[in-house]
């Protein structure tokens, strides 16, 4: 998965893969999370919400299993 960069003060780059339903969220502290079975509505939500750091503290951290890559 290639993650985008996007504009945050929280995330640095997000990248989705629809087969697997996996998400992948990298940090401006360096950290990288892949979390499971995320719906692509989820996803979509996320790279067209405003605050991207406030939806996914909202709809992904406390909601899907994750695990910490880096």
């Amino acid at each position: 998965m290639d993650r985008v960069a996007v504009k945050s003060s929280n995330l640095k780059s997000v990248s989705y893969d629809s087969d697997t339903e996996g998400l992948e969220v990298e940090f401006r502290t360096g950290s990288v999370y892949r979390y499971a079975g995320v719906p692509q509505a989820i996803y979509e939500g996320l790279m067209e919400a405003r605050s991207k750091g406030s939806y996914h503290h909202q709809h992904i951290r406390k909601t899907y299993s994750y695990k910490r890559l880096k």
